[in-house]
């Protein structure tokens, strides 16, 4: 097969949120900048964001909030591990994008005094506000591509092109042929999402994920062998959502009066959604599967719910209710919880990134749920996409071109045809990922222990060789599948070796270790870092401070 050249001044890796916002953006700086975008799904429909969306989790509304109280917030909710200046910027730039978006024709509803309707989400203000918005990734796209961004789709980023220590371009893979598409730029925007596919979802179903299924962390792998470092890579997170669905639900049903039961029909949660662990809690006592129950609730707040519920994020819910029969007004929600993923926006892990998007590799820059600026949701996405692309039309200023360097892309055309073969090989590629996604969640994830987690190390070895050798690939997608499997074990890998670093017990089930029960912030309150040694597999941990608000160690 051939391989597909391009050239771009900016090559942007992920078409979500994060992505169409950082195109938007450097095309209003530089309308004659050359902008590339690899997406893996098509651009109209993809990434986390891949219809609507009912609310912006994060807008400092002046007068009424700052980001001062943000970071205060986030740091409670993060249990000390975040930097404050990254977070402090996007409190401080998120109602200016808000205002922004308001021109675009995103509907933010308002009361009759002009008011935005808000709701405490985080343990501290009201951050929160609503959004009535289905066709949310829709606008941003097609305003990236009225700008003039280049659009790849059924593209995902593989591996990043260097010249001389600096980010030159990347190869990327066409997740249906197999066919290779090398993009030569000056800068790149890496903005992949997070990794939505670690453990297995209770349902069983590959793709039964909270977050958009197409996220295995390509975006943290590329970056991590180009240089970058990853921090808390420890913190796996699950959420109890809707049982089999694991689409969001507390966020709009419980500030609206909603109320959550175990089995015993115990209250184990009301008024406040940010207080989630209790509900995890309650699972792990057997008291499950809870239940959401807003029957109590007037005729008009059960309508206003189906409303957001039905229209937004992801309107496939009304199918979804209906046929099972459930009636918000006679039956109760069944809630469960999700699968473990890793993820910067709902999480903590990802590229280490500072205030400007920048991850100390020359020219390469990290946004959205890929770059670990803690649970900064889609505010974090659309504020660090400017953030960005600002900074890479400055780089690109101010530099000279990349040159192309044929010899790295022919690494990448060996690996490619390697591995597009059925000889000697006889590993279907869905069992190969049922059984890594098994192993991960009986491994690697909370409760964790020493013995687990280097148990995990040897099967990441076996993994590795029958990726390499036994895998049978039929076809062009099955091949991209095979890509993905190898970014789930990476992934789980720099989990794992995060997880044994850090001896204690953190952030309730995301990291809770048996054999270091107790939080320990004489010690552990810090980021641990992985950073690449010598080659790709030597993975390098170490412990760095967190950022206070002058740039500071706190």
């Amino acid at each position: 097969m051939e391989t597909r050249y391009m050239d771009a001044d900016l090559l942007i890796i992920g078409g979500g949120s994060a992505g169409c916002v950082a195109a938007i953006r450097a095309l209003e700086l530089n309308p004659d900048l050359k902008v590339v975008i690899f997406e893996k799904g098509d651009i109209k429909y993809s990434g986390c964001i891949a219809r609507g969306m009912d609310a912006m989790n994060i807008v400092v509304i002046p007068n009424f909030t700052s980001p001062e109280l943000y970071v205060e917030a986030v740091t409670l909710s993060c249990k000390g591990i975040v930097d404050a200046p990254a977070s402090y910027v996007m409190a401080q730039r998120s109602y200016e994008f808000c205002k922004k978006m308001e021109r675009w024709g995103v509907c933010f509803p308002k009361d009759e005094n002009g008011k935005y309707h808000t709701v405490q989400f985080h343990p501290k203000g009201e951050f929160l506000v609503s959004m009535e918005e289905p066709n949310l990734k829709v606008i941003i796209a097609k305003m990236a591509q009225d700008k003039g961004a280049f659009v790849v789709n059924r593209t995902m980023g593989h591996r990043l092109l260097m010249d001389d220590g600096r980010v030159a371009g990347a190869v990327g893979l066409n997740v249906r042929s197999g066919e290779l598409v090398c993009c030569r730029a000056n800068a790149v925007i890496i903005t992949a999402g997070g990794q939505a596919r670690f453990s297995l979802p209770n349902s069983g179903y590959l793709y039964n994920t909270f977050d958009y299924p197409g996220n295995t962390g390509d975006g943290y792998v590329m970056a991590f062998e180009a240089g970058a470092s990853l921090t808390g890579m420890e913190y796996g997170r699950s959420t109890v959502l809707i049982k089999d669905l694991n689409c969001p639900l507390l966020a709009i049903t419980i500030p609206r009066g909603s109320k959550v039961y175990d089995v015993l029909d115990n209250l184990v949660l009301e008024k406040y959604a940010h207080e989630s662990e209790v509900m995890s809690k309650a699972h792990n006592e057997g008291r499950g599967p809870l239940r959401m129950r807003m029957s109590h609730l007037p005729r008009e707040k059960i309508e206003e719910i189906e409303h957001i519920l039905f229209t937004t994020e992801r309107p496939v819910q009304e199918r979804w209710f209906k046929r099972r029969g459930i009636d918000f007004r006679k039956h109760d929600i069944e809630l469960y919880p999700t699968e473990v993923q890793l993820c910067g926006g709902h999480g903590m892990a990802g590229v280490r990134v500072n205030e400007n998007a920048e991850c100390g590799v020359p020219g390469l820059y990290v946004a959205g749920d890929a770059a670990s600026v803690p649970k900064q949701h889609l505010t974090g996405a659309f504020v660090f996409g400017e953030i960005a692309a600002e900074q890479a039309v400055q780089f690109i200023a101010s530099e000279s071109k990349t040159k192309l360097d044929l010899s790295q892309v022919r690494v990448a055309e060996t690996l490619r045809n390697q591995r597009y073969t059925t000889a000697g090989r006889e590993i279907p590629i869905r069992e190969l990922e049922y059984k890594v996604r098994r192993i991960i969640g009986e491994y690697v994830i909370s409760p964790k222990s020493e013995y687990k987690l280097n148990r995990w190390l040897e099967w990441a070895q076996v993994f590795q060789k029958e990726i390499e050798n036994e895998a049978l690939i039929q076809n062009g997608h099955e091949l991209s599948k095979l890509y993905e499997i190898e970014n789930i074990v990476k992934c789980a890998t720099f989990s794992a070796k995060a997880s044994l670093e850090r001896k204690e017990s953190r952030w309730g089930n995301c990291h809770y270790r048996i054999d270091y029960p107790d939080t320990d912030d004489r010690n552990w309150l810090c980021h641990v870092v992985l950073q690449k040694g010598e080659n790709a597999n030597d993975i390098r941990v170490s412990k760095q401070p967190v950022l206070g608000m002058k740039g500071g160690n706190r």
